[in-house]
């Protein structure tokens, strides 16, 4: 990662960031040795979340009022890379129940209030599956009802967040998206995580049975399409003016690139030293691995820049009161995807070239191989879909995203 630092309110909160970075290098130490536990468990080990908790992981972009670090979105890229190395599992955890903090900041004050005033480390889970949802108004709020799969980090969570469809009043209104926060008391968890990647994430099911949400507990996602949002009034800075769900691919790829990363890392070591078994050659030697070494660093590189760029460009318009249209939107998807791609490209060169080596469970090629198509398989990075949609809007169609 870039040694600049693109936190700008000033020296203090550039040494802030450093130092922050430099703990989650020193905790992706730790992920890495529990990765085998972490797989096992299909969840947080304690002693995870209670390393997360101390170190403050959870809260990057969690306003300061609250107790939070409020970095720039950048640090979703930045923390999750160094995170993943260690374990992608916990990176995306991290980041995942992180975000969820910056998005309670756009929430209704009501929200903020239930929820930070009760507890400012609580952690919250969600499933934006918005179809899985149903929803009708009712006075004073909405009755909901579904079941929604993949909430990652759930069975730490104390809140969720649940995106479901308002259905109209009248024929002449829109179904409307929405998200609701629902306690963890009124909804049930269901265990369906049993998974070849990510298997750390938890990221089950969960299912709620006709209950009420009141309106200050609820989001219309056409609040948080950028710019002001109900929770300015108490968070007005740019961090929480970004569109959330065109920049939403961002919250993850970071995970995609450190993987990839450590893969590289693990590879370039392994290799350094490795001969032969059939005629003990040195495989630092051969030609094609010094290819495959290079071309995987091009493509992790080139994503990474990529990430990086979008993150910081995305603050610079939102300091700069620039809501970006839907055609920025929609490119903003497709380069999340593209990236994600460029990363497990990368992972696949190197398994191939690692032979049969890369197949025992002791390695950590195989679990970066997973973790790399687990993540890849996500919906955000479906470059097919992100594509298609960015390519319709350049022609002078409509979006077929309605997030967006």
């Amino acid at each position: 990662m870039p040694d600049a630092v693109v936190q700008i309110d000033g020296d203090r909160d550039s040494r802030v960031y450093g130092d922050l970075l430099d703990t989650a290098r020193e905790l992706a130490v730790k992920l890495r040795a529990r990765a085998e536990e972490t797989e096992e468990l299909r969840c947080l080990p304690p002693e995870t979340e209670a390393d997360l908790h101390r170190t403050g992981m959870f809260r990057l972009l969690q306003p300061k009022r609250v107790g939070g670090y409020e970095l720039d979105y950048v640090a979703l890229i930045d923390f999750a890379e160094e995170l993943a190395k260690g374990d992608a599992s916990v990176a995306w955890i991290v980041n995942n129940l992180g975000s969820h903090h910056w998005m309670l900041a756009m929430f209704p004050e009501a929200a903020q209030d239930a929820i930070w005033g009760e507890n400012p480390e609580t952690l919250i889970a969600s499933s934006f599956v918005f179809p899985a949802g149903k929803a009708v108004q009712a006075e004073g709020g909405y009755r909901l009802a579904g079941r929604w799969p993949f909430s990652s980090g759930v069975d730490p969570s104390r809140w969720n967040m649940l995106g479901g469809v308002v259905a109209p009043v009248d024929d002449l209104q829109a179904p409307e998206l929405r998200v609701f926060l629902v306690p963890n008391d009124d909804y049930q968890v269901i265990d369906t995580w049993f998974t070849a990647g990510l298997k750390g994430t938890g990221s089950k099911d969960v299912e709620v049975d006709d209950m009420f949400v009141p309106d200050a507990m609820t989001l219309a996602v056409a609040d948080i399409a950028g710019g002001g949002s109900p929770g300015s009034g108490r968070n007005p800075g740019a961090l929480f003016k970004l569109p959330v769900f065109a920049l939403f691919p961002f919250v993850l790829t970071g995970c995609a690139l450190g993987n990839a990363q450590a893969c590289l890392d693990d590879f370039i070591e392994t290799t350094r030293h490795r001969v032969s078994k059939y005629n003990q050659a040195r495989l630092a030697d051969f030609q094609s691995i010094q290819i495959k070494i290079s071309e995987a660093g091009a493509k992790i590189d080139a994503a990474r820049r990529i990430m990086r760029a979008i993150c910081i460009e995305a603050m610079n318009d939102a300091r700069a009161g620039k809501v970006p249209d839907l055609l920025t939107k929609t490119r903003y998807r497709r380069d999340g995807a593209f990236s994600v791609g460029l990363c497990t490209e990368a992972v696949d060169l190197l398994f191939a070239a690692s032979g049969a080596g890369g197949l025992y469970s002791g390695s950590s090629l195989q679990r970066q191989f997973r973790d790399a198509h687990a993540i890849n398989a996500h919906i955000a990075f479906n470059f097919d879909a992100t594509g298609a949609n960015n390519g319709k809007v350049e022609l002078g169609l409509p979006s077929d995203n309605p997030t967006l």
